[in-house]
């Protein structure tokens, strides 16, 4: 189970924030010396000084670590000559003790710092190619506003086992959304098939129903040459569910294909009605159990209704005593929101009903129908007299 992750911040850094951990250790390591002045002389403090020093490799670099190492070795010699016991035995074992300790502090933070560059650079290729595979969706696309959010269950991952995408085709929109079985990176390779086949098909077939079955063979195809010998005795335990949507610029209606997956939620003058999907196909990979013919289900969507898309992480959601994030109740009071404002609200809403905490994928789509505009308008060709 994962925390939410915090919301992201441009703000660089600033001087104060790359040097405040060495100004805040150098404190007490200068405190040291001037202790000594003021303490009896069978007191000593020089054994503090490595306090600090270890504490630092948790948050300052080798230079800085290096700087405060130089800073505690020249407190001790300034404590030890203020008691004009800088020559003796025991200050000059602790000035070694002090000297081998910092360069072992150095040799650790050096390590850290070469893992922290491969796990940075580790970390650039993993968000590119996430970036790629899950493009952000837009703004608008013909009369259709829409707002998402995703939340990866694996830390420091920006997608998991969800997916959504966006094509324009002539006249229409389409879009989808789904659910890998499974979750977090282990769910991506399904996922970049999944994306590749709706991406590709979804301006080469003019039908809904066309596509959702070219979807599905394409999808089957590869779930099959990418399955491996511990997967190859059970074909059934890799599939994804999804939902694939219509939106026709001109008509006041959309068209859903479902592959088993949670029904959309329509809001509708104050209402949200759930998309019936009586006849809904297997899911992804799951379409040579039952070989028959599914049609998508049409509904009205007129302008200024909005249509809810999420996957199971969202309406599974768990608080501390083990109950559902109640989603319908939830959205009636917030049926006038725009998209926007409405998936920042559901957000924020599971971070607080969840307690910050939560253990599955979760992607989350609202969209908001326009006025649909205007067709355009065919002269007749005129003809020479």
């Amino acid at each position: 189970m994962q925390r939410w992750p915090p919301l992201a911040t441009n703000n660089p850094p600033t001087l104060w924030q790359g040097y405040r951990w060495v100004v805040l250790w150098s404190v007490p390591i200068v405190a040291v010396p001037v202790a000594d002045l003021f303490l009896p002389p069978d007191i000593h403090l020089a054994y503090l000084l490595v306090v600090p020093l270890a504490l630092s490799t948790a948050f300052a670099d080798t230079r800085r670590t290096a700087a405060l190492a130089g800073l505690a070795v020249a407190a001790l010699i300034a404590a030890g000559a203020e008691r004009h016991a800088l020559t003796t035995e025991n200050v000059l074992v602790q000035l070694l003790s002090l000297v081998l300790f910092s360069l072992l502090l150095l040799l650790v933070t050096r390590v850290r710092e070469q893992q922290q560059r491969q796990l940075a650079g580790v970390r650039r290729v993993s968000e590119a190619t996430q970036a790629v595979l899950m493009r952000p969706l837009p703004r608008r696309s013909g009369p259709v506003y829409l707002a998402s959010t995703y939340v990866a269950a694996e830390a420091e991952a920006r997608i998991g086992g969800d997916l959504y995408a966006l094509v324009r085709t002539a006249g229409a929109t389409r879009l989808i959304i789904g659910d890998a079985r499974g979750k977090g990176l282990d769910a991506i390779g399904d996922i970049q098939a999944v994306l590749g086949a709706f991406r590709f098909g979804a301006n080469q077939y003019s039908t809904l129903s066309d596509l959702a079955a070219a979807l599905d063979r394409s999808v089957r195809w590869d779930l099959a040459q990418t399955s491996g010998p511990e997967t190859a005795e059970w074909p059934g335990e890799r599939f994804v569910t999804a939902a694939v949507l219509e939106i026709p610029d001109y008509e006041p209606r959309a068209r859903l294909f479902s592959f088993g997956h949670v029904p959309p939620l329509l809001l509708h003058d104050g209402a949200v009605l759930p998309i019936d999907v009586r006849d809904p196909a297997p899911p992804l990979g799951l379409g040579a159990l039952a070989e028959s013919t599914h049609t998508p289900v049409t509904f009205r969507f007129t302008p200024g209704d909005r249509l809810l898309l999420y996957t199971d992480g969202v309406s599974e959601t768990r608080n501390e005593q083990g109950a559902f994030y109640p989603l319908v109740e939830r959205l009636t009071a917030w049926t006038e929101q725009r998209p926007e404002t409405l998936v920042r609200t559901i957000r924020e809403d599971l971070r607080e009903f969840s307690g910050g905490c939560h253990a599955d994928d979760m992607a989350l789509i609202v969209l908001e129908r326009d006025e649909s505009p205007v067709r355009p308008c065919v002269l007749p060709t005129a003809r020479r007299l």
